[in-house]
């Protein structure tokens, strides 16, 4: 049985007021509430998406964590490999060589980040065999110099694949008339594409045996060795169990330290997003004050005849918190349900603007993505669903105590 605290605020959140300006206030304030339900579940999902998308396109290339010598020379890296491959959280490992250089082809020149590798290895480390547009990892062979690029390296270049280009190392040789870069002519066995541009433009792949023998390498020296976890999140923590079983003469960094800076700056947009829109729903929330204050005003003969039959300070209190959490409950559900649908929809939205506009919003240049991908995750949801339904609550509490401090013979004396 519904107590009358209930069953007269819900008369009064249903009734057809006699101000109909109270009426489009509760519906204004119930819009804002949704929508900015709506667009704070859908820019954390957008915000965590951006974060999952990038790490996974990173770390398809690069390593969870990185040992490496004094000025990029490793002597003994088997033996740093089998001592780091003792923890239970390693997975795998795997060396290479890092260097910087150049390529021609065409009379193109572009600069690039050389890494010499095992192939057989580098794929327990790494993901490169599902990257592959063209060719095979495998086909860089020792000795016959082979190399795989980057497809926007490729495409900037204008090579292809069997095409041979040159490869330019800083390391100079003394030449009678004085020093010459090396230079060593690559046939291009296969084209990468990680997604991402900072890799799709600079990296070439070329056999660690032919890297020692270009940059002039002893065959144990290697600049390093790359391992991949059991738990990528565990990274920080492995590190620090590593230092003590591995020489103190060698380097060691995980993946959020060597590309702080791009989940630093995701997470700080996530951060002030987040907080821009929750203010849209505190502006919302506060809208009930003026609803309320408004219906108490409308409602005080109302009022002061509850009292007179008996009604409580606290029931006239409960009747207006009971209206304005329905009008928040009900914002809520419908900004949960928004966000949701718009969250798990967003890349068909986007790209149906962009077709309808023709405009681009993620430049590959500066986003390394081109789609807008999102990853709705349910603490996000329920916090904001908590927010809101908080904000809502606390809105309605002064409103309601000004109703149960009206004095009945003050109300009636001009009705």
């Amino acid at each position: 049985m519904l107590s009358y605290e209930l069953f007269i605020g819900l008369r009064y959140t249903r009734a057809k007021r006699r101000n109909h300006y109270i009426s489009f206030i509760s519906l204004i304030s119930l819009l804002g509430i949704t929508l900015g339900m709506t667009a704070l579940i859908t820019v954390m999902s957008v915000m965590n998406g951006f974060q999952e998308e990038i790490r996974t396109r990173i770390l398809g290339v690069a390593s969870h964590i990185q040992i490496s010598g004094v000025n990029e020379k490793l002597s003994d890296w088997q033996s740093v490999a089998n001592e780091a491959i003792k923890h239970p959280q390693v997975k795998s490992a795997a060396p290479y060589v890092s260097a910087q250089g150049m390529v021609s082809f065409n009379q193109v020149v572009r600069g690039v980040l050389v890494r010499g590798v095992l192939p057989s290895k580098e794929e327990n480390v790494a993901s490169f065999s599902q990257m592959m547009v063209s060719g095979k990892l495998n086909n860089l062979v020792p000795g016959e110099f082979g190399i795989v690029v980057g497809a926007e390296l490729a495409q900037s270049l204008g090579a292809s694949r069997g095409d041979k280009i040159v490869l330019i190392s800083p390391q100079g040789q003394m030449t009678p008339v004085g020093i010459l870069p090396r230079l060593k002519q690559f046939t291009i066995t296969g084209i990468f594409k990680a997604g991402h541009f900072e890799y799709d433009s600079t990296l070439v792949l070329i056999h660690m045996a032919d890297a020692q023998k270009l940059y002039r390498m002893r065959n144990t020296q290697v600049s390093g060795v790359r391992l991949k976890l059991q738990d990528l999140f565990q990274s920080k923590q492995v590190v620090q169990e590593l230092l003590p079983m591995i020489s103190d003469t060698t380097f060691i960094n995980d993946w959020t330290s060597q590309h702080a800076n791009y989940f630093r700056a995701i997470q700080i947009e996530k951060r002030m997003l987040s907080l821009i829109l929750a203010l849209l729903i505190l502006v919302a929330a506060f809208n009930i004050v003026s609803t309320l204050v408004m219906a108490v005003t409308d409602k005080q003969s109302d009022i002061a005849i509850l009292r007179t039959l008996g009604a409580s300070p606290r029931s006239i209190m409960k009747i207006f918190i009971i209206q304005g959490t329905l009008i928040g409950l009900l914002g809520t559900i419908l900004g949960v349900l928004g966000g949701v649908l718009l969250a798990f929809n967003v890349d068909s939205v986007i790209a149906s603007i962009e077709y309808l506009f023709n405009v681009q919003f993620l430049s590959r240049e500066v986003y390394y993505i081109s789609e807008v991908p999102s990853d709705p995750h349910l603490i996000d949801i329920v916090t904001v669903a908590i927010l809101s339904f908080g904000l809502t609550i606390l809105a309605t509490i002064y409103p309601s105590y000004r109703a149960s401090k009206i004095n009945p013979a003050e109300a009636l004396r001009y009705e």
